[in-house]
């Protein structure tokens, strides 16, 4: 065996004869330009896709030091009394949180409740209050001749689409991701791309809650019925949500077709591929980030049940796929137009030739947050989300082409949705039918940076609001209360409300010291 040293001179030393020289001068210059034209087309992809898996790493620990908590924002850290953490049984649980409430109504403690914390506006922490862990609080059972399911409100749906999937049952409305809690969501009243649905409010039948007083009184559209339109959409602010039923539906395979369209487009390509005999049962659509074609083109799909669906059992759940490339390809667009570019080439162009075009519905929404989530201390990923009119949304997309850019705001991805009417809350942020628009920024975590972030989020509430639409309250708090209260008119009578069933503020978070007005005095001791 020779070295590789040994080979290059073995072969330097055997010289082939004159008549062969020209033909292996051809075919070196042949691969030479070959190799030109790989490195051409796949190099930069390749070597930008290498390098942001390499720089891709935890700089820094993210994990609050002891006393302090945080929220996925990862700008909230805050002091807080201490962390309760729930125990999974439910009577252990029910018992230790009478003895907390009890203690707190004694100590004039504050109290905020947690679960998975993605919102990232401090609504699930009080400064020097105690925090209400409920993860643990986890219970599942499913009657499957009703459909429901009997949930903590704790559980994870990262646990619950497995579970149902076992029974060939799935979630009938959650978020696009799988990272959250069942509480948490019911306390953003929530809602994601399942076509034709309002928000989860709409999907639960009754929820057990444990009221300030200690009490617990059972919530629904028929018993204590203003509790139940409070509290779901509610930000924790009632009281703790215990366990919940909630509507489920028959996992189904469906049938992925995709658009490729310009923005002006889009709206009727939409209205033409999505209706009542068209089959959908989940529909997003995304739009192009890349400044040479800013939120200029418009990626729809649309997910259809099978028609042949009972014939084939739907696909088996699993993990989901190529998690390593698509990060890379997501995360190489943070601070990189190229990176943009490539993604939207990747998702629009490319991933349609190599994806499956059969789904099972568990399939798509058993996808974590930690596929995409970013992973440096030096910046932040965080959220928007704008509620308009069908007939306004190119109006709505027209300002914030100009708002964002003018603002150098970091923009990394456009998801939009449909979402019904909401029927049951009381601070619903869809009062008719809305289209949503979810934003996703890069910022850095600096003061410049939030103060940045503050003012163009502000000047695109101001535009949503001039069309007749909303914005979504689970993320920064960057509203103006004028803004706030704009959107959301209700939002007076919901906090007097608020004080009517907890007469002492226990219940508060940043969400309510900002936007709430508390009592003078309610302060914790």
């Amino acid at each position: 065996m020779t070295t590789d040293k040994d080979s290059i001179t073995s072969s330097a030393e055997e010289v082939p004869p004159a008549d062969a020289c020209p033909t292996q001068k051809k075919r070196r210059w042949q691969f030479i330009c070959l190799a030109i034209v790989v490195i051409g087309v796949l190099g930069r992809p390749a070597w930008h896709l290498i390098s942001t898996a390499m720089k891709d790493k935890p700089s820094v620990n993210n994990t609050p030091p002891a006393g302090m908590i945080n929220d996925a924002s990862r700008l909230n850290e805050t002091a807080v009394e201490k962390v309760v953490a729930l125990p999974s049984d439910t009577a252990s649980a029910d018992s230790e949180l009478a003895k907390l409430l009890s203690m707190a109504r004694t100590k004039r403690w504050r109290v905020s409740i947690a679960g998975a914390r993605h919102s990232m506006g401090g609504h699930t922490i009080y400064p020097g209050g105690v925090v209400l862990d409920i993860l643990s609080y986890n219970s599942m059972r499913l009657d499957e001749e009703k459909d429901v399911l009997y949930v903590g409100s704790g559980a994870l749906w990262s646990d619950i689409i497995p579970y149902l999937d076992q029974h060939g049952r799935s979630v009938a409305v959650m978020q696009s991701n799988n990272s959250f809690s069942v509480g948490g969501s019911l306390s953003v009243n929530c809602h994601g791309w399942q076509y034709g649905r309002p928000p989860i409010a709409s999907t639960v039948i009754s929820f057990r809650l444990l009221k300030a007083d200690g009490t617990v009184v059972t919530c629904s559209r028929k018993e204590n019925k203003e509790l139940f339109s409070l509290v779901l959409g509610g930000y924790g602010l009632f009281g703790i949500i215990l366990d919940v039923q909630l509507k489920v539906v028959r996992n189904r395979r469906y049938v992925l077709d995709s658009y490729l369209v310009p923005a002006e487009e889009a709206l009727a390509t939409y209205n033409e591929k999505v209706g009542s005999k068209s089959r959908a049962a989940m529909v997003y659509a995304r739009m192009n980030v890349d400044p040479d074609r800013f939120l200029q083109d418009v990626f729809l799909n649309v997910l259809r049940e099978d028609p042949l669906r009972d014939t084939e059992p739907p696909p088996s759940l699993t993990e989901p796929g190529l998690m390593g490339i698509r990060r890379a390809v997501f995360r190489g667009s943070v601070d990189s137009d190229y990176g943009k570019r490539l993604r939207w080439s990747a998702e629009a162009k490319l991933q349609p030739k190599l994806r499956p075009r059969k789904y099972s519905r568990n399939q798509l929404l058993n996808e974590g947050v930690e596929i995409f989530e970013n992973r440096q201390g030096d910046s932040t990923d965080i959220l928007h989300e704008y509620f308009v009119p069908e007939d306004r949304i190119a109006l709505f997309i027209d300002r914030i082409r100009t708002i964002i850019p003018k603002h150098k705001g970091n923009l990394l991805n456009v998801t939009i949705r449909a979402v019904e009417e909401d029927m049951d809350t009381f601070l619903r942020y869809a009062d008719a039918p809305m289209l949503s628009l979810v934003m996703l920024f890069n910022q850095k975590r600096t003061d410049a940076g939030e103060a940045a972030m503050e003012k163009m989020t502000r000047e695109m509430i101001d535009a949503s609001i001039k069309l007749g639409g909303r914005y979504y309250l689970p993320y920064r708090l960057h509203a103006t209360k004028e803004q706030f209260e704009a959107a959301y008119p209700m939002a007076p009578e919901f906090f007097e409300l608020k004080r009517k069933y907890d007469p002492t503020e226990m219940f508060q978070n940043q969400f309510y010291l900002k936007y709430g007005t508390p009592n003078v005095g309610t302060e914790a001791d």
